[in-house]
């Protein structure tokens, strides 16, 4: 279901895909995957999710305070672009949480809402055939009953992408950031409290 919902982006924002900034990631992110796959049974659910609420919260609390001060400054430090991908790499292979990772890489990198989207459609779109091979043969995930029961609901994934589509050209890209920040701020906590 994440993959056709990433086709659908890639083919709606591809024009606005800035691609230097995948590829600042993607490699720290293949590895993320792959220390995932690697020690995936050995983690406790619970404290991943612990650990990466922390992470998100602390995370969100650094770009709301930079957001507060209005600077224009863009991290260039490779240990920040290599730490968000290893991060989102390894969170999505365990738990599917690349996305507030990658939200708070994409809006320190102060990208525009549609270079944004168009971004990180691709970058999940490559991670997630990525490790798709992982949840069929490693860990057992991805079996045909479930790959019937996504196609059901692709139909559902298409009306949402664009009501999301039609909302997102109605938003400034000032409100855009901001909505991230809360989301990706709530989602942490949800995460801390569940």
């Amino acid at each position: 279901m994440l993959i056709s919902a990433d086709i659908i982006a890639v083919s709606y924002y591809n024009r606005h895909t800035q691609w230097r900034f995948i590829k600042k990631l993607m490699p720290s992110m293949v590895i993320g995957v792959l220390v995932g796959v690697w020690v995936g049974d050995a983690i406790s659910e619970l404290l991943f999710k612990r650990i990466m609420a922390i992470i998100i919260i602390g995370s969100v609390g650094i770009m709301w305070f930079f957001e507060k001060r209005k600077t224009n400054a863009i991290p260039q430090n490779k240990v920040f672009s290599n730490s968000a991908g290893f991060l989102a790499g390894f969170s999505t292979m365990i738990g599917n949480l690349a996305g507030p990772i990658s939200n708070i890489y994409f809006l320190a990198m102060r990208l525009p809402k549609n270079e944004f989207i168009g971004t990180a459609a691709w970058l999940f779109f490559i991670i997630n055939v990525f490790k798709l091979p992982f949840h069929f043969f490693v860990w057992k995930t991805v079996t045909k009953e479930s790959l019937a029961l996504n196609l059901i609901l692709v139909p559902a994934v298409v009306i949402g992408f664009f009501l999301g589509a039609r909302l997102v050209k109605l938003i400034s890209n000032v409100n855009y950031r901001r909505f991230i920040i809360i989301v990706t701020a709530l989602g942490g906590i949800i995460m801390l409290l569940r």
